[in-house]
């Protein structure tokens, strides 16, 4: 059957692998101006082959790339050996990005075995069916008491310009646990559901939260999501922002649940790493990663971030 008919392309439809193309140079070509004179038109889409070590062992995938749109295709039943060599020759990525380019000897044998054969045996094609997500055990109705040994905890909400040392501080203030900062914090919190299904409230902190939110993308779209939201009266009301960085800690577990988030299970799982309010000084965005449990900052377009927005009740 060949790579591309696996995945879902028709006989007649042949796209090519560009071997050239690494996650290090994706932002300059697809999401800023510098990639123009590459691109001839938004609908052109480009494939290549990427290590994805977000976690071990590291995986080889097939990416689609095109101006503002990304998606992975398949991964690649490749040898772990092949695949953790080229890793290591490359040595560790800056920051949190985990995206690694593939060497000569995994080339070789993705042509070989993947590209240039109709064997089809080691695509393995990303299921897009939607499960409904499992969000766990019930929690209290919004009108349960806060329980004995609990007492309300006033947050900042206020965007705030942060360097790291005082993101430092205030991990370490706030006894919030964080995988980089304070692998001994724990703040404790009491959620209720809002019997909306939309937002459940954490009664310690005063806090309304989406247990969902919206879909990876820049700042400036997430805050015209926060008008719409704000607009429509999401669940009734129309004070809906980013959280601040106390607040999106006070959400994160000491221990990853089995969806493999910092995060309690009523939280949906499809908003991974979320914006925060505020910027970093000098520049960036901060961000909350309950996937990794910690904080960290990046740009605020590609990626970019999820949102899950919040309000003080």
């Amino acid at each position: 059957m060949g790579l591309f008919e696996k995945i879902g392309y028709t006989a007649d439809v042949t796209p090519t692998i560009d071997w050239q193309l690494i996650p290090a140079e994706t932002f300059a070509i697809f999401e800023s101006w510098g990639g123009r004179e590459r691109i001839k038109s938004a609908k052109e889409k480009f494939y290549y082959f990427f290590i994805d070590s977000w976690e071990e062992p590291a995986i080889l995938c097939l990416m689609e790339r095109g101006i503002k749109f990304a998606r992975v295709l398949a991964r690649i039943d490749a040898p772990q050996e092949l695949i953790d060599n080229a890793v290591k020759s490359q040595g560790k990525t800056m920051g949190l990005d985990k995206s690694y380019a593939i060497d000569d000897p995994l080339k070789k044998w993705l042509k070989e075995n993947v590209v240039d054969t109709d064997d089809d045996s080691k695509v393995i094609p990303y299921d897009d069916t939607i499960e409904k997500e499992n969000m766990g055990t019930p929690l209290p109705g919004r009108d349960a008491d806060l329980p004995a040994g609990l007492t309300r905890v006033t947050l900042n909400s206020a965007p705030r310009d942060l360097r790291e040392k005082d993101a430092d501080a205030i991990i370490r203030a706030g006894n919030f646990f964080d995988t980089q900062y304070n692998m001994k914090g724990k703040f404790s919190n009491f959620l209720v559901d809002n019997h909306d299904g939309l937002t459940v409230t954490d009664k310690v902190t005063g806090i309304m939260w989406q247990s969902g939110g919206n879909d990876i993308t820049s700042i400036r779209k997430t805050q015209a999501y926060i008008k719409k939201m704000n607009d429509s009266r999401f669940a009734g009301y129309d004070n809906w922002r980013l959280p601040s960085m106390e607040e999106a800690l006070s959400l994160m577990e000491a221990e990853q649940n089995d969806k493999g988030l910092y995060l309690h299970k009523c939280f949906s799982a499809n908003q991974p790493f979320i914006f925060l309010a505020g910027r970093r000084d000098p520049c960036g965005y901060w961000f909350c990663d309950y996937k990794q449990g910690t904080i960290y900052w990046a740009s605020g377009t590609i990626p970019g971030g999820f949102g899950r927005l919040c309000r003080t009740i």
